[in-house]
């Protein structure tokens, strides 16, 4: 483990789930894979930076875990945008954000506290180009930023997390 909050062994019993009361098969099989390799990911998700986001249901009350492409924007801070494939509405993770928006994080082998904040529109409109060339990755079947925005009518959301209790200070 890296200096930090080391993983909380009762982390393994959270339900993972990305938007509805069933956990998800897929985002099992990421968080598994992703906790076994301190974070990092093969197949479509080879080089890119995945964070596993736990949120509490803003309705339901129940904790989840839901893997998220992150951009790292350094000084302890990570870009997350809530394109849910491109489909209609926003993930459900988003609106638990919104409603709860200090959350913990899985950083490779490291947890700890971030707040999340939905960048204005000239903060999106500034960080949107740079986010949007870095995805998709240069790996077949890499989700394309782009791509998912060209798919919906709805302007994806862009969320900063800023770590809490970033060390040495």
């Amino acid at each position: 483990m890296t200096a930090g909050t080391t993983r909380d062994p009762r982390l393994e019993e959270i339900m993972p789930d990305s938007a509805t009361d069933e956990p998800s098969d897929y985002n099992s099989q990421i968080i598994s894979e992703f906790r076994a390799n301190q974070g990092r990911l093969g197949g479509m998700w080879t080089g890119a930076t995945l964070i596993l986001l736990h949120h509490i249901g803003a309705r339901s009350g129940i904790e989840r875990v839901t893997p998220v492409a992150c951009s790292p924007r350094g000084d302890g801070r990570f870009a997350i945008w809530a394109a849910n494939g491109g489909s209609p509405a926003n993930p459900g993770w988003y609106h638990n954000l919104k409603a709860r928006p200090e959350v913990t994080v899985e950083v490779g082998d490291e947890t700890f506290t971030v707040l999340a904040e939905e960048l204005d529109d000239t903060a999106r409109a500034e960080l949107w180009p740079k986010l949007v060339a870095e995805w998709p990755k240069p790996v077949p079947g890499s989700p394309d930023l782009g791509a998912a925005q060209a798919r919906t009518t709805r302007q994806i959301p862009v969320l900063m997390l800023t770590r809490r209790d970033r060390p040495g200070r």
